[in-house]
């Protein structure tokens, strides 16, 4: 699966790779990818470089899935990034997303969130996806509440001082081969 590429109307989701460096370089270095959710100091594309190698090729390797490059079928601009984490302190996955600021508020980013909860669900076999947020991101939490996510609670997780908001979704198995048994 981690060769797959997966489309939505507008989008090419594509798993992150090497070649993707200069692009997450820019994005996690605009100021609400800083706001939001951190400075992850990946200041070359050498740094960018070995931050896909590190923190994103190791996942989808072990797991199937990972960050995705959401690119624009139109004109195939990369526009952002929506993935599923498998990230310390948190039950399950992580659902996650971010835009290049001249693509914001063109739906991109629930696009390919509502692409992620399908695969997450129907082609990865999860039982529930959860997201987290600052409290201060109110675009990110009115996304993950029409994803369908409910606020838990707030929590903490390894390496991050930020108290951050929990959303969870439960899928129902009676979808979820995974999790259906013969009698």
């Amino acid at each position: 699966m981690a060769n797959l590429n997966f489309e939505t109307e507008r989008l090419i989701l594509k798993p992150m790779n090497i070649e993707d460096a200069e692009f997450l370089l820019e994005l996690i270095n605009t100021p609400k990818w800083i706001q939001n959710i951190g400075d992850r100091k990946v200041h070359t594309v050498a740094e960018a470089k070995q931050y896909i190698e590190t923190k994103m090729l190791p996942q989808l390797k072990k797991l199937g899935y990972s960050n995705y490059v959401m690119i624009r079928q139109i004109d195939d601009k990369k526009v952002g990034t929506c993935g599923l984490y498998s990230r310390e302190g948190l039950e399950g996955v992580d659902i996650g997303f971010a835009l290049l600021p001249q693509f914001e508020k063109q739906g991109y980013a629930f696009e390919g969130a509502t692409k992620m909860m399908d695969l997450a669900k129907n082609t990865f076999n999860l039982t529930q996806v959860s997201a987290i947020t600052i409290k201060e991101n109110k675009g990110s939490q009115k996304l993950i509440e029409k994803l369908g996510l409910q606020f838990q609670k707030i929590i903490k997780i390894p390496n991050d001082n930020a108290n951050l908001l929990l959303y969870v979704l439960k899928f129902k198995n009676t979808n979820n081969k995974s999790l259906q048994t013969n009698v």
